[in-house]
């Protein structure tokens, strides 16, 4: 067995069941059958485009052509995190934290995944180093925007308390300490939750994939187990980057509370 193939038919079952839920969305007035269906038709167009592009690149081999594609990535996820966040940052600092909490924590663990494997004698190739560099990229991208709506948000809403810490002579973070730690938690939780659940609740991505494809659940289990271990490291090491980062750009050098510098939206 080479694994389970998906035709048109199994396909636009799925997209019906997507369906159904925009629908009970519009029947209870929920108001997120918009987000649904844009989300929906967004992933398969850009699954199906990845799809193409990567069956070119692993064709090619091409290394100068992985490293585009890393790029590209680095720039869609840092605009994710960004865009997600109902409180922005005035001028490019806004992408330029998202930018460095993700980037940061991705490429240092994708760095040490790739140095284990590298026994291998195919460890450059990009069809190890892009798919590895994804799913990195992935959780620390989710967790980076967990964090700082969360931090953004506390501290907008808890202005008062922290300015009047400050007045009492405390610093920055010691007045933001909750804060940061409430955020840090929050963006920590979905990796954290995957790791208590894998094998006993959930069977994983990338050991559901190898089983199906007719690998030893050992095998599985242990790539698994790998994973799981990188992604906590990266989501980890992303969101206490872009907290801290979140904070120190909420202050100045006089150690005084600047939510001026979030932009203000018009209407």
């Amino acid at each position: 067995m080479n694994g389970l193939v998906f035709g048109p038919f199994e396909l636009a079952f799925a997209a019906l069941l997507v369906l159904v839920n925009a629908v009970l969305s519009v029947a209870f007035s929920l108001g997120i059958h918009r987000s649904i269906l844009i989300a929906a038709l967004r992933m398969v167009a850009q699954l199906l485009l990845v799809g193409f592009v990567l069956g070119f690149i692993f064709t090619s081999a091409d290394h100068w052509l992985s490293l585009l594609v890393l790029f590209a990535m680095l720039v869609a996820a840092t605009f994710e995190v960004g865009s997600r966040q109902r409180k922005k940052l005035i001028g490019f600092w806004h992408y330029g934290l998202s930018g460095i909490a993700v980037s940061g924590g991705t490429m240092l663990v994708a760095a040490f995944a790739l140095m284990t494997v590298a026994g291998s004698e195919d460890w450059t190739a990009p069809r190890i180093v892009i798919p590895i560099f994804g799913i990195i990229l992935g959780s620390a991208m989710s967790a980076s925007s967990i964090a700082l709506n969360n931090i953004f948000e506390g501290v907008s809403s808890q202005r008062a308390a922290i300015e009047a810490q400050l007045s009492l002579g405390r610093t920055r973070r010691e007045a933001m300490a909750p804060l940061m730690q409430r955020a840090i938690y929050a963006g920590t939780l979905p990796v954290l939750n995957q790791m208590a659940g894998a094998g006993l609740i959930t069977l994983p991505g990338i050991m559901s994939g190898q089983i199906l494809a007719g690998a030893n659940p050992l095998i599985a289990a242990q790539s698994q187990i790998f994973l799981m271990l990188l992604l906590c490291a990266a989501s980890t090491a992303s969101v206490v980057t872009a907290v801290w980062l979140a904070a120190k750009s909420l202050s100045d050098e006089r150690e005084r509370l600047r939510l001026d510098r979030f932009r203000v939206k018009k209407g």
